[in-house]
């Protein structure tokens, strides 16, 4: 990201966030959350996974490549999160949150 004369970044991470979000809203139409990990239940060793839920909650199905990039865009974007567990992406507010926080009641 460009950085201006005083040193800040061009852009606040807000904004890249909510680009992010409308480049996967793009990507797939009818997504609410993208819950990502490491921990893809068909590999043994760490892999990109990606859960891609609508806003009814509802599951939704992906084409292997695409649910591989938006897991990707999403763990490159945050490298400084701890990936050891699963975190969802709101595309409608641009927020990452602990998957196990949203699950108790304590995230947001």
């Amino acid at each position: 990201m460009l950085a201006m004369h005083s040193g800040t970044l061009a852009c606040p991470d807000t904004d890249r966030q909510h680009r992010l979000a409308v480049q996967l809203a793009d990507m797939i139409p009818g997504a609410a959350t993208i819950r990502v990990s490491l921990n893809d239940p068909k590999q043994a060793w760490p892999h990109p996974h990606a859960i891609v839920k609508d806003e009814a909650g509802q599951t939704m199905q992906l084409a292997r490549t695409t649910a591989k990039i938006a897991a990707r865009w999403i763990l490159r974007f945050w490298p400084e999160v701890d990936w050891t567990r699963p975190h969802t992406f709101d595309l409608a507010d641009a927020t990452l949150t602990r998957s196990d926080l949203i699950a108790d009641g304590r995230g947001r």
